[in-house]
C-alpha cells in the first residue's frame, strides 16, 4: 500500500510467552513495561487509573529514536487485545495491535502487528532503515526473550550493546 510518502510497512510476529494470557496482558502497559524491558522509559501524559487503559496517552524516546506520542486506542482485558497509535511527529504514524491467545503448557501466543505509515520524505527513509524485516524480527525476539526472562526470574534481562 502506498502513502503519499512511499510504501506503508506492515510487520507481524508471533511470540511464545511462558505464562497465561491473564498474566501477560497486564504487562502490555507503559508503566509495567519498565519492569521487564531494559531501557524502556516513558512519560505518562494521561491515565485515569495510572496504568494502561483505553485513552491512555504517554510519550517515549527509545534508544536513538525520536520522541513519540502514544495513545491506547483499544484495551480489552476480556478479549486480551490492546491497540496503540503512535505518532512520531514529522516522521511516521504507527498502529500496533497485540492479540493474546492461549498456547500449550499454559503459555501465550502473542500475535503482534505493526503498521507504519511514513508522513514525510524523512519518514520514508526512517521506516526503510528502522523497520526492515530483519530489524523487526530482532526486536520482537528480544522483547519475547526479555518478557520470558522476567516471568521466570522477576528481573530485567540487560541488553548488551
Amino acid at each position: 500500500m502506498m502513502s503519499r510518502y512511499g510504501e506503508r510497512c506492515e510487520r507481524s510476529y508471533t511470540q511464545r510467552i511462558d505464562a497465561s494470557p491473564e498474566v501477560v496482558f497486564p504487562l502490555l502497559c507503559p508503566v509495567r513495561e519498565a519492569e521487564w524491558l531494559d531501557g524502556w522509559a516513558y512519560e505518562m501524559i494521561h491515565s485515569e487509573s495510572g496504568v494502561a487503559e483505553e485513552g491512555c496517552v504517554f510519550r517515549t524516546e527509545w534508544h536513538d529514536f525520536p520522541e513519540s506520542v502514544w495513545m491506547i486506542s483499544r484495551h480489552d482485558p476480556s478479549e486480551k487485545v490492546v491497540e496503540f497509535v503512535r505518532i512520531t511527529p514529522g516522521i511516521v504514524a504507527t498502529r500496533l495491535r497485540i492479540d493474546l491467545k492461549p498456547a500449550p503448557d499454559n503459555g501465550t501466543a502473542a500475535h503482534i502487528r505493526y503498521t507504519h505509515t511514513p508522513i514525510s520524505e524523512a519518514g520514508a527513509a526512517f521506516v526503510e532503515k528502522n523497520y526492515s524485516q530483519p530489524v523487526f524480527e530482532h526486536s520482537m525476539a528480544w522483547w519475547e526473550k526479555s518478557m520470558n526472562h522476567f516471568l521466570a526470574t522477576g528481573e530485567i534481562l540487560r541488553e548488551t550493546r
